[in-house]
Order: structure tokens, then C-alpha cells, then sequence
């Protein structure tokens, strides 16, 4: 039995008040989001290097402390919520880009007409992917591989904290209302990002850089079954570990993309 590295403590007094905005509280109902989205922040003990990442994760979620302020959106007729199970045999982390450190890195949406200068979004026939109705130019960009706006980010974009918040803000969960114009998302994705990401300027050139490491996480039980986020794989099911390993906090932030009407 491999022992823990890391030991982990709840700071209760971490706040995200981009989150508790009464606006951002409406959005995140109107996107299905809210009640399916949980923040939490903890402090950890020891020094980490990102290559340690996997047993971070996995004392992470071993960790008593977590499995007591980290609770999951139920499934089926139990509606209490719950922990993470107990018996994670496996833990997939991907390492996720974190280097922007201004919202121009959307200003191309612009110049390449998939939003006006107003901020509408340009309309499309529908289709549907993945369970995702598409009917503008701005979900095609963020679901639509052969869509012709869709290069104008590469991977690499794609692979950046920012970009994937901004998605998952756009996409929102199993009953969404989407919106006509982008500012909402704009603002919600900048806020957010504020947030949850430390930065700190570099003493001779001024210049900001971002000092946190992101990474993306799925367990697995005994057996390989899938045991979170969610019930099941899904673009919408969600779980990133946020680190300032300045300050050694870790903040966990978790979306269940549900099945209908709670």
C-alpha cells in the first residue's frame, strides 16, 4: 500500500467572488451549470513539483479532508450529495496550459467574423453533436472540426486554461440557454480566470506571468470503470486542479454536466 506525500487542509475562507456576483449567479442558472459546479480550496503540506502530479491527485483525493469538503452532484433517486468513491485504483492527470494573460487572445473571433464588432454571435443552421445543439458560428469554432472558422485556434490554443473555461462556460450543461451575444461569456471566462489563477510580475521587465499549474483529472475504479467527474466521459464533465505552488493551495474546480432538469 503506497503511502501519502501530501496531507491537506480546507481554507475556509478562500472566496471566488466572481462566483457569488448576483449576475453570475443568473448566468450559471441560465446555462444549467449552477448546483452542478462546485469550488473548493485547500492548503497542502509538503513542496510539489509537477512531476509528482499523479500522486498529488491521488493523495488528493485519499485525502480525509477533501473526501469531507469535496461533495459530488448525486445521480439517480439518492439525492444526497457525496464523495468521491473510496476505491480509486487509477487516476489520469493531464498537465493543461496556462499562460495567457490577456482576454486578446480572443479578439480573433472578431477579425475572423465568427462574432461582430457589436459582440452577436453569427447564427447557423442547426446541427447537433455530441448531444450539443449548434446554431451559430461560435459553437461550430468549439465543437465543429471541418467547420471552416475552426483553426483559427490551434491545439496549442485550445490546450490553454482560458480557452477551456471559456468552452465550458459556452457549452454550460444538459439543458443550457445559450446566448445571443458573447459578452456574457467574455466577462464570466475573465472573472473566473481571475480568480482561480495566480500571477505574479517579473522585477525587470514588468511584465505579468502566470505562477499556477492546472491539471485535468479522471479516476478509475478497480475494475477500469469510469468513477469521476460525472457518471460517465463526457467534454462537460469536468475536474481541474488548480495549484499555486507559491502558496501551496490547491483549488479544485468540478463540473457535472447532468442529464435534464434537477
Amino acid at each position: 500500500m503506497e503511502t501519502s506525500k501530501f496531507s491537506f487542509r480546507l481554507l475556509p475562507n478562500k472566496s471566488f467572488p466572481s462566483m457569488e456576483s448576483r449576475e453570475t449567479r443568473y448566468l450559471l442558472e441560465k446555462w444549467y451549470m449552477k448546483g452542478r459546479m462546485k469550488l473548493v480550496s485547500f492548503f497542502y503540506d509538503q513542496h510539489f513539483q509537477s512531476y509528482e502530479k499523479e500522486a498529488f491527485a491521488r493523495d488528493f483525493f485519499a485525502s480525509p479532508c477533501v473526501r469531507e469538503h469535496f461533495f459530488l452532484v448525486p445521480h439517480g433517486a439518492d439525492d444526497s450529495w457525496r464523495p468521491v468513491r473510496s476505491n480509486v485504483a487509477r487516476i489520469e492527470v493531464e498537465n493543461v496550459a496556462c499562460t495567457i494573460t490577456s482576454m486578446s487572445f480572443f479578439d480573433r473571433l472578431k477579425t475572423e467574423g465568427v462574432i461582430r464588432e457589436s459582440g452577436s454571435i453569427r447564427k447557423c443552421l442547426d446541427e447537433y453533436r455530441d448531444g450539443f445543439q449548434i446554431a451559430d458560428e461560435l459553437r461550430r469554432v468549439l465543437l465543429v472540426v471541418d467547420s471552416d472558422n475552426y483553426e483559427i485556434f490551434d491545439e496549442s490554443d485550445r490546450d490553454e486554461f482560458i480557452f477551456r473555461i471559456f468552452r465550458h462556460f459556452c457549452l454550460g450543461g444538459a439543458v443550457c440557454q445559450y446566448e445571443d451575444d458573447v459578452q456574457p461569456y467574455f466577462e464570466t471566462t475573465k472573472n473566473f480566470y481571475h480568480d482561480v489563477v495566480s500571477v505574479a510580475k517579473d522585477p525587470d521587465t514588468k511584465k505579468l506571468s502566470i505562477v499556477s499549474r492546472v491539471f485535468r483529472v479522471e479516476c478509475y475504479g478497480d475494475e477500469g470503470d469510469y468513477v469521476f467527474p460525472g457518471n460517465g466521459p463526457h467534454e462537460q464533465n469536468i475536474c481541474y486542479l488548480i495549484v499555486d505552488m507559491v502558496k501551496r493551495h490547491v483549488t479544485a474546480w468540478y463540473h457535472d454536466f447532468g442529464q435534464g432538469i434537477m
